[in-house]
């Protein structure tokens, strides 16, 4: 990889953000059979709905503050910031056993300042050359896929072995080893001489406005339609995230082993699709092209889902999950291509809150849903003579809200077909370049009104 600069220990590169990456997901993936035996002893009543309403908070919360978070780390350099998003994403994991509603209170304020990704895919940006940085960056969201390929087996293994205080014990020592090396390891990555200024600079409204981003997304077609896409694509896919574990293991009656084994092969495909996959995919057919692929593959799965109600059926459509993990590092890519040396928080963060706001609609609407058609848990066993009003329709269609997901994104798909293949404004791109010195930072040009091609 190439690197433009580093300061602190070191020289900054692609290996720093993959291993801050892997510890705090493997922390929060240890966790997974014990958070789904928090959540269901807490909200015994409702589970689904209540799950939604803390991850949508949180997912809000970052959606509003991802923005702020981009634009500030352009200024002031990125490991301020990686460091605090890695603490407050961190932090409510040793509530889990102190107080579950502690627990569930600080996740869903945690969201101010859980926005890892965005600090990240901005430090990879500063460190590599554009033809590398798609590459950068499928590295960066496998490594994601990889840190949930062992641990929420481990951590299964663990909490049937030693009980769930042992596997947060062990989360929370990751979380600090994290938080540890971000300190003392990580060096930063934007150099002074690339910062738009210094500590006393004041951030204006404007860029710490989440929706006033989502306006000025509005001001170019090209940049709208990638917008809007990762929006119709991303919100589906929050909505799963935040659900799709516990509906295996309460719809589906998956044991805590087999959704762990079904995360290690959906991990370690996702690991194959983000690395070998995406960059022959780039190379060969375009980045459009792989954001279209990807989007078909999420639109099977989600059908998939939403119809299928035998394990089998899980295990096959989780094949194609993985698949379209792809899509992603690909909008990312081209959303990186088309911004400054000096932007890249800004539009990291943009795409970011994008994602946010997805991560707070998502939850919530899935749970709605879920809600709505009755699918609860009782323990799978309802009462005798007394069949729920939409067992009928839930023996139809046995996860309602993948099918909604599925509808999303084919509206998706049809958006994106309509992003260029070619999209360059040479006058704003030299401008920037004039304006990245000077006292009038490159916050007040569009920084996605760039080449976005690849």
């Amino acid at each position: 990889m190439l690197v433009r600069g580093s300061h602190g220990r070191g020289r900054a590169s692609v290996t720093h953000a993959v291993v801050v990456i892997f510890l705090e997901f493997f922390a929060w993936g240890l966790l997974t059979t014990p958070m789904l035996t928090v959540l269901h002893e807490t909200f015994p009543q409702h589970t689904f709905l209540m799950n939604g309403l803390v991850q949508g908070v949180k997912g809000f919360l970052s959606f509003l503050s991802a923005p702020l978070i981009g634009a500030l780390s352009d200024i002031w350099g990125r490991k301020s910031f990686l460091l605090m998003t890695v603490f407050f994403t961190c932090a409510p994991i040793p509530f889990m056993r102190i107080s579950p509603w502690w627990y569930f209170a600080l996740i869903s304020v945690s969201g101010i300042f859980a926005v890892t990704f965005s600090v990240i895919f901005a430090y990879v940006a500063d460190i590599t050359a554009e033809d590398e940085r798609s590459t950068a960056y499928g590295l960066v969201s496998a490594t994601f896929a990889a840190s949930l390929v062992t641990s929420p087996a481990i951590g299964a293994y663990l909490s049937a072995q030693y009980g769930d205080s042992l596997v947060v014990l062990v989360a929370t020592v990751i979380a600090v080893a994290d938080i540890a090396f971000v300190f003392f390891v990580v060096p930063e990555s934007l150099p002074d001489k690339m910062r738009l200024t210094s500590w006393g600079f004041p951030i204006s409204w404007e860029q710490a406005d989440p929706f006033a981003s989502l306006r000025r997304v509005g001001k170019d077609t090209t940049v709208l339609l990638i917008c809007v896409t990762v929006f119709l694509s991303y919100l589906p896919e929050a909505g799963q995230y935040s659900s799709f574990f516990l509906y295996l293991r309460q719809v589906i009656e998956f044991s805590p082993a087999a959704i762990a084994a079904f995360i290690a092969m959906v991990g370690i495909l996702s690991i194959v699709a983000q690395t070998l996959l995406l960059s022959v995919l780039m190379r060969t057919i375009g980045n459009k092209n792989t954001v279209l692929l990807g989007l078909g593959f999420q639109l099977f799965q989600l059908a998939w889902y939403g119809f299928g109600s035998e394990p089998w059926m899980m295990w096959a459509a989780g094949t194609v999950a993985a698949m379209s993990s792809i899509t992603f590092p690909a909008v990312s890519a081209l959303v990186s291509h088309s911004a400054a040396p000096d932007q890249q928080g800004v539009v990291q963060g943009m795409i970011t809150g994008i994602r946010g706001l997805c991560n707070g609609l998502g939850p919530a609407l899935y749970g709605f849903i879920f809600y709505l058609f009755d699918v609860e848990l009782n323990d799978m066993e309802p009462a005798a003579g007394r069949p729920s009003q939409s067992t009928e329709v839930n023996s139809v269609i046995p996860g309602p809200p993948f099918l909604f997901g599925a509808c999303a994104v084919v509206f998706a798909l049809l958006v994106a077909i309509f992003i260029p293949e070619h999209h360059q404004l040479a006058e704003v791109k030299t401008c920037s370049a004039h304006k990245s010195g000077t006292s009038s930072t490159a916050h007040d040009i569009e920084p996605l009104l760039q080449n976005s091609s690849m």
